[in-house]
Formats: C-alpha cells, sequence, structure tokens
C-alpha cells in the first residue's frame, strides 16, 4: 500500500504558531521574538513541517538531528543563525531527530516592514535563500554582537508602545542583518579550503557537462542544475563566487561557454552555427552575441585571427 503523503502545516499568522506551540498570543501581530529562556514553548506541539507565511530569524546554541529547508535534509550540529523566507518547508527530518530548539526566535511578518526601505531590501540578502547547511556560524564576538539586538529587540517590543517604536525595532532587524550580511562574508573567507573545494567541483562539473556533449540534449546549464548537483542552494552559490571569482555563477557558466567555443572554433571545422549548437544554443544568434559581448569579436572574426 502506497504511504499516504502528508502536506506540510500552514502558519498564515503569528498567533498560528504561537498557539500551535503554547504560547500566549504576540504581543503584536506582526513581529514577535520568542525567548526560549523565559517562555516555555512546547516545540513538541509544533507540526513536523510547516510553511511559514513571514520571515523567520532563530538564533540555535547547539543542535542536534537534521533540519529540512526545501527539498534537501542537512545535517547541523554547530549552532548559530538560521535564517527562512516565507513559503519555505521547515521541520526536522524524522520523528527521531527530536527537536531543534532555538534560543531566540525572530519572527517579522512582511506588512509590518510596509512602507519602510527594509520591505524591498529584505529581499536582496541573499541568506534567506540558504539551504540549512549554510546556516551562519558565529564566532563568541559575532554572538555577542547578535545577541545584544535580539535582547534589543526584547525589550522594544515588552517596552510601552509608542510613536517612534516601530522605527526603532525595523533599525535594529537592519542592524541585524547587515551584521548577519558582513559575518557570512567572513564565514566565505574562513573557510577557504573548503570553498575551494567546492569551486574545484565546480569546474570539474561544467568540464564533463560539455565533454560529454550534454548540451546537445539539455541546453546550457543552468544556475539551478549545478547548485542541485553540488547539494547547495542557487543562491549561496552565487554568493560563495562572488567571493571568489567576483561572478556570480550565471557570469561562471558563460565564460566556461566561451572558454569552450574558442577550443572549437581554434581546433574544430564546424561552422559557426554548428559550434551554437553543440553548445546548447537554440539560436546561433545568440551564440554570436553573447561571444561578443564577452570577447568584443565576432565567432568569426576570432577564427580568422586565431588562424
Amino acid at each position: 500500500m502506497k504511504k499516504e503523503v502528508q502536506n506540510p502545516a500552514g502558519m498564515d499568522s503569528l498567533s498560528d504558531i504561537h498557539a500551535a506551540a503554547g504560547l500566549p498570543a504576540p504581543a503584536h501581530p506582526l513581529n514577535s521574538l520568542i525567548d526560549a529562556a523565559t517562555t516555555q514553548m512546547i516545540t513538541s506541539k509544533l507540526p513536523k513541517t510547516h510553511v511559514l507565511k513571514f520571515y523567520k530569524i532563530s538564533y540555535k546554541p547547539s543542535l542536534s538531528g537534521k533540519l529540512r529547508y526545501g527539498q534537501s535534509y542537512y545535517d547541523f550540529n554547530e549552532g548559530g543563525l538560521l535564517f527562512a523566507a516565507p513559503n519555505q518547508i521547515i521541520g526536522p527530518h524524522s520523528s527521531n531527530d527530536g527537536d531543534i530548539c532555538s534560543r531566540y526566535t525572530l519572527l517579522i511578518h512582511p506588512d509590518f516592514l510596509w512602507n519602510y526601505p527594509l520591505a524591498k531590501k529584505i529581499r536582496q540578502y541573499g541568506f534567506f535563500s540558504y539551504s540549512a547547511n549554510e546556516g551562519l556560524h558565529l564566532s563568541d564576538t559575532e554572538r555577542e554582537i547578535i545577541l545584544s539586538i535580539f535582547k534589543n529587540i526584547e525589550v522594544e517590543l515588552n517596552s510601552r508602545i509608542d510613536d517612534f517604536s516601530q522605527d526603532v525595532i525595523i533599525s535594529q532587524m537592519e542592524l541585524l542583518l547587515n551584521y548577519a550580511n558582513r559575518f557570512y562574508k567572513r564565514q566565505f573567507i574562513t573557510r577557504k579550503v573548503v570553498n575551494h573545494t567546492l569551486l574545484q567541483k565546480l569546474e570539474d562539473l561544467l568540464n564533463e557537462y560539455f565533454d560529454t556533449e550534454q548540451t546537445l540534449n539539455s541546453g546550457i546549464p543552468t544556475v539551478h542544475y549545478l547548485s542541485e548537483r553540488l547539494n547547495i542552494s542557487a543562491s549561496y552559490l552565487s554568493d560563495l563566487l562572488r567571493s571568489l571569482t567576483g561572478q556570480n555563477t550565471q557570469q561562471f557558466i558563460q565564460d566556461k561557454v566561451i572558454e569552450k567555443a574558442k577550443e572549437k572554433l581554434s581546433t574544430t571545422t564546424l561552422s559557426v552555427s554548428e559550434v551554437a549548437y553543440a553548445l546548447g544554443f537554440g539560436h546561433p544568434q545568440s551564440f554570436n552575441k553573447l561571444f561578443k559581448a564577452k570577447t568584443n569579436v565576432s565567432p568569426l572574426a576570432f577564427r580568422r585571427a586565431f588562424n
């Protein structure tokens, strides 16, 4: 008998997740900070997998088991910050993994940011689309900075609401996100060995793709294809490449396409159109346009100059 697939529970409001965790209603309907040190959050009552309609930022001092983010499962044992955007599937891998506890959990409904610049800017922080295995690991100093910001937000939420409350809370949220951005850049640097290994895997993956002529059936490799094969999120891959090469993934792919095009133009008698089709282009004009944009000469002019 086929096992029935259970759909993740929807959490449309902050009140929904508070009620599911056995907490009192949030002080503000669009913004909540849950402090595990002062609240009795019953994590066992939460649905094992759920979809939030708001942003979630969690500080986890220690973790065990596996956490699901999107379509993948990742070991995550060292603690740190974890970010989730609206409509992500979140939950443990299985009932045997146990509860994954956070010290602080900040929940932000998108409507809370309405009419503030952060409403648009928050979408530009790539780490909201990172997978759970790329959580932000904090040094002692970094941890103290992040915890102090959480504390500032907590104090403000528990204080008397006035005309400045929302301005202050949003400024603290933006400060938290900017520090997270800085610390992620530091993480790229401190994990250079791991990241350079990943870069080599990417190079090998692209070479294999072109050498086995997958382009004939599947076209030019996509960012999604590469990130899936490397088991990391597309946004993390692009941010990582920017830190190592100054290019995002799409630009990196295009450079590899031009490299392979130069090989074919200089070592084969294939026509320019045949080279374009061999590299996965549906139309030779698209190939000519990209080649000229990258090299300042047309494919035909390159072949003539090379010869």
